[in-house]
Parts: C-alpha cells; sequence; structure tokens
C-alpha cells in the first residue's frame, strides 16, 4: 500500500479524521485532544497531501476507497466511524455508501452542489493556491501575524481567521501550494459530477458551517435525499473548515455522530 502518513492517539471506538483539499491532518488538530479520551483517533493525511506521497492507484473516489480498505487492514480497524470536512466530507459519504464505516460524520462535504455552485467552490480554491504559491513563506509570515493579516488570507476559508495561530497559517499556506494531488484532485469534479447517495445502513450526520463561504448550504431536502436518515446539523459561526472556529461544538459534532 502507499504510505498513508497519520496521527493516532486514545482508547474507544476507532474514529478516522479525513481533511478537505489542500489541507492536512493538522486541520483536526484544535479538536484531536477532545476527542482522544472517548475514541481511538486516526488523523490521516490524503495521499498527495500532507506529507503522503502521490498514490500509486490515481485520485478519485473509488482509489480513495482501496486506499481506506488498506489502511484499515494494516492498523487493523474494523469499520471505523468516519468524519470528514470538505472533500474528507465527500469520501467519508462514500464509505459509508459502500458500507465500509459504522458511521459518517461529514462536515461542509463536497460534492452536494449544482454546477455553477461546483465551479465556484473550485475557481475559488485554485484562486487560493495560486496566491499561496505566488506569495512568498517570508511575506505569508510577516502578514500572518496580525488578526487582520489572517483575515485577508484565510478570511474565505474560516469563520474566525483571528482565532488562528500565525503559524498554522503559514504551514496550511505551504501544504496548499505545494500539494501534489490538489490539480488531480480538483480534475475529478469536472462535469457534473454530484454525489446522490444514497447513504443508508449507517448513522449519518451533516454539519453545514453557518459562514461556509465556500459551498453552499444545500435544501434539507436535497440532504435528505443524500441522507434518508440523516442527522442534519448548523455550526453557528464557523467558516467552511470549522475546527479552528469552535473546537469544543465539532469535537461534540463528531462523538454525538459516532456513537
Amino acid at each position: 500500500m502507499d504510505d498513508v502518513v497519520y496521527d493516532r492517539a486514545g482508547r474507544g471506538e476507532p474514529l478516522v479524521l479525513i481533511h478537505g483539499i489542500g489541507h492536512r491532518r493538522q486541520a483536526w488538530a484544535p479538536v484531536f485532544p477532545l476527542l482522544t479520551a472517548h475514541r481511538d483517533v486516526i488523523a490521516v493525511d490524503l495521499p498527495g497531501f500532507g506529507e503522503s506521497p502521490e498514490p500509486s492507484g490515481g485520485y478519485g473516489i473509488e482509489p480513495a476507497l482501496v486506499m481506506f480498505k488498506q489502511l484499515c487492514t494494516d492498523l487493523g480497524l474494523d469499520r471505523p466511524h468516519v468524519a470528514g470536512n470538505s472533500l474528507g466530507g465527500l469520501l467519508s459519504l462514500a464509505l459509508g455508501q459502500a458500507g465500509l464505516v459504522r458511521s459518517v460524520t461529514a462536515l461542509s462535504p463536497a460534492g452536494l452542489w449544482n454546477r455553477t455552485q461546483k465551479m465556484y467552490a473550485i475557481a475559488t480554491l485554485k484562486a487560493h493556491r495560486a496566491l499561496a504559491q505566488r506569495t512568498p513563506p517570508h511575506v505569508v509570515r510577516r502578514i500572518a501575524a496580525s488578526a487582520s493579516g489572517r483575515r485577508a488570507l484565510t478570511g474565505m476559508i474560516v469563520g474566525r481567521p483571528e482565532l488562528q495561530a500565525p503559524e498554522t497559517v503559514v504551514e496550511d499556506a505551504h501544504a496548499l501550494a505545494t500539494a501534489p494531488g490538489f490539480e488531480p484532485t480538483a480534475a475529478q469534479s469536472r462535469g457534473d459530477f454530484r454525489f446522490t447517495g444514497p447513504v443508508t445502513g449507517v448513522p449519518v450526520t451533516i454539519a453545514w458551517a453557518e459562514r461556509d463561504r465556500i459551498l453552499a448550504r444545500p435544501r434539507l431536502a436535497d440532504l435528505r435525499k443524500v441522507a434518508p436518515h440523516g442527522v442534519f446539523r448548523l455550526l453557528p459561526g464557523c467558516g467552511h473548515v470549522p475546527m479552528n472556529d469552535d473546537p469544543e461544538l465539532v469535537a461534540g459534532v463528531l462523538l454525538d455522530g459516532s456513537r
């Protein structure tokens, strides 16, 4: 199997955490210590992101499912709970649909969009990546030193940029700029790609960030088509990547969703 880098700690039933496109496993750092007293937590770097090398089997949902099955075998996990944000939320729903997990918690998942919403989301993320690639690290560090600078750099991504540590902003920008998996993953969304489900047979929670400026919140009727028996929640005050905005709230959602 491709060498997938992960952090693992805690006790209890296993819970795998999957980040979004251009991000890394450290996206879960604010909630990780709030989960480990209750779950065996595994935060992964998807292949081609963070410290994980590019996958030998290519990008997309099917290769990700193959990777996940092998990872579970290697780690001795029997149908773990799974939670994901953005791309990770989409993959979590796909894992639930495939019957590979005990429960699914998806935070502002990708794929539940119409064509216009998808084009906007991908274009916005590509613009962020281009900015990260063109801005030298020392300049990012200088801008990130102030709350107003962090708001300028990450205000589209998070709801409360002032809560971010400057070094986290710098490291996240580097991860976004250098991830070899970004373009091939974004290319998977060509055409009219949508995840329509349904995800049945496992508990599903879909939680949407109130201040999400990347992905539009679907109508409740559309969410029910994806997860007919799902639980749907709003994350007040949170942006597209909500873990840093309100760690206690997000940790509570993850624990509730994986009971």
